[in-house]
């Protein structure tokens, strides 16, 4: 247990991180260490592993209560003993906790596996691909559609995915589409394979098509358009059916999955849903109270009334000015001004010399205030 990573550490949030903060952490880690993305990788599918053992436990109240508390050492055998609660888990059930932006299942990246569990018949589906998406706020408040360039393997034209004129028995395989291997050791061991030449078909292009080579599919440059809802946020992803590589000598298609990544924003922060965002304003206004135009997500903008003696470091809540939940889904978030002072540099003499009138009307006042934070600092200390 002593050389277990702690869990905020692995999911690289904080100790108060949000449930949609740790959701989005894990999601980003799944999808960059999927097995299916890294094939035969040990050092990826343990951090796989330990991601979703990290984002069990925090995720569930009692768990990250409990966690927080005592850590590795909580009541009732402490975490880490084998996945989802020391039982074990499968990646299809890590998955099962969250679909993607349209509520649909993860998919994997390989396309190794059918939707169904069990192997295809006929020819094997295609990979699945995987594209990254940069949306500004604005695009994100708006929703867009974005045009995408891909390479990616579609059914030859010149042969409609048939690979040829004619196909004949698979040598290798004697028209089984398996091939057995046999060990031999102190036992005998005989374990079945897809067949490498046919690719579990069974049977070959006689004739080869000159376009594809027998392959049924060409690698061609293409661009799409991807149409992205409202509301979306970093490491979601659309499920494109069918938009992936397509099988060899007709098979299905893969999948294309878009993943949503966010653009740095020069005056808004994001969170969650809300918009956060930091205004100077005269010094005047800030005085005498007045009025204070906001730049908006949207490209407009906004009013906001400031009272007379708002201080600097003051935050302004306007609702309904952050961004929309996915796909329209209930109220959208709100906008955090935070006001900040602007001192001006520019001065005339004019200005100077009503500045300097106010500092001699003022002075007895503050003078004043001053000797009187001063004594509490002295008592303070004596």
């Amino acid at each position: 247990m002593a050389d277990k990573r702690d869990y905020y550490e692995v999911l690289g949030v904080s100790k108060d991180a949000s449930a949609e903060e740790l959701k989005r952490a894990y999601k980003k880690l799944a999808i960059k260490y999927h097995p299916d993305k890294n094939p035969g990788d040990k050092v990826a599918e343990e951090k796989f592993k330990e991601a979703a053992e990290a984002y069990d436990v925090l995720s569930n109240p009692e768990k990250r209560k409990s966690y927080d508390q005592f850590g590795f050492n909580a009541p009732g055998g402490g975490f880490g003993g084998g996945g989802f609660g020391g039982g074990g888990f499968s990646f299809e059930d890590i998955f099962s906790q969250f679909g993607d932006i349209f509520g649909g299942g993860f998919g994997g990246f390989g396309g190794g596996r059918s939707r169904g569990g069990a192997r295809r018949s006929g020819p094997p589906r295609g990979n699945d691909l995987q594209i990254k998406v940069a949306l500004s706020y604005k695009e994100i408040f708006e929703g867009t559609t974005k045009k995408v360039k891909l390479k990616r393997y579609r059914a030859c034209e010149t042969c409609n995915g048939k690979g040829g004129d004619s196909t004949k028995t698979c040598e290798t395989c004697k028209g089984m589409g398996k091939v057995r291997r046999v060990t031999q050791s102190f036992f005998q061991m005989v374990t079945e394979s897809v067949c490498p030449t046919c690719n579990g078909l069974g049977e070959v292009v006689a004739n080869p098509c000159k376009a594809c080579g027998g392959e049924g599919r060409t690698q061609v440059e293409e661009i799409i358009q991807v149409k992205i809802p409202e509301g979306v946020s970093e490491g979601q992803y659309l499920t494109l059916r069918g938009e992936g590589n397509c099988g060899p000598r007709g098979g299905a298609c893969g999948d294309l999955l878009v993943i949503i990544a966010e653009k740095q924003d020069d005056f808004f922060t994001r969170d969650g849903d809300d918009l956060r965002c930091e205004i100077k304003v005269p010094v005047y206004k800030l005085v005498l109270g007045g009025t204070q135009r906001i730049p908006t997500v949207d490209g407009g903008e906004v009013s906001i009334k400031l009272a007379s003696g708002t201080q600097p470091g003051s935050t302004l809540r306007i609702r309904e000015q952050g961004l929309p939940q996915l796909q329209g889904r209930g109220d959208r978030g709100s906008l955090f001004v935070d006001v900040q002072v602007e001192i001006p540099k520019d001065l005339t003499a004019e200005e100077k010399e009503l500045y300097q009138k106010l500092a001699d009307l003022r002075k007895d006042k503050d003078t004043a205030k001053e000797e009187s934070f001063l004594d509490k600092v002295k008592n303070f200390f004596s």
